[in-house]
């Protein structure tokens, strides 16, 4: 009976073979992250101004202006004077015939499922000039009648009961200077601190 005896091979590597085949690694790594970089400047431009599209007529719902500025530097006294009430996100100079005529502020506020996002026009005055939602999470049938700007009794919408509103005489509150949704109250809560939030922070601006 033979036996048969495994031997293993060693493989001896090409120095020049090993050379040829990093750098060509490496190049194929430099080609396909320049095409990467090459695709990223074409459509950086464009979705850029799609989203400064979207942004401005969120702004154009909340307060008359001819122009809106790029989104101011955001400065310690605005965030922390928004803090007691939200998270202040961003804040826009508007402008009409070359004067400020009040800011869009985007604020952060907490609902009743999740955070609220929303823009909230202030004039140079204080008042508020309208509130808009951008995005949400609350309940369907519910919160979302707050988000949709559902009528109150009185035939208001309910986020335009705000305009007008300053903090003049302190935080607004629901039940004394604001009518909540029945059944939604959390909801018409958090819009009211948002609202909040950005009273304080426009307040705040130099």
């Amino acid at each position: 009976m033979s036996q048969v005896v495994k031997t293993k091979e060693k493989v001896d590597m090409d120095p020049k073979y090993i050379i040829k085949l990093t750098v060509t690694l490496f190049l194929t790594c430099v080609v396909v992250a320049g095409l990467l970089g090459l695709v990223n400047s074409v459509t950086a431009g464009p979705i850029a101004a799609s989203n400064w599209a979207k942004t401005e007529a969120a702004m154009k719902q909340i307060i008359t202006a001819d122009s809106f500025s790029d989104p101011m530097e955001l400065t310690d006294a605005m965030t922390s004077a928004a803090s007691a009430y939200g998270t202040l996100d961003s804040v826009y100079e508007a402008q009409s015939g070359g004067q400020t005529v009040g800011y869009a502020l985007k604020v952060i506020a907490s609902g009743s499922q999740g955070s609220i996002e929303m823009m909230v026009g202030v004039d140079t005055d204080g008042a508020v000039t309208g509130v808009s939602i951008v995005k949400n999470s609350e309940t369907s049938g519910i919160g979302s009648k707050v988000m949709n700007n559902d009528p109150l009794p009185s035939g208001t919408g309910v986020l335009d009961q705000f305009i007008g509103k300053t903090a003049a005489n302190g935080a607004l509150a629901v039940g004394t200077d604001v009518d909540a949704i029945t059944g939604a109250t959390v909801s018409s809560k958090g819009v009211t601190a948002g609202v909040n939030a950005a009273l304080a922070a426009a307040g705040a601006i130099g």
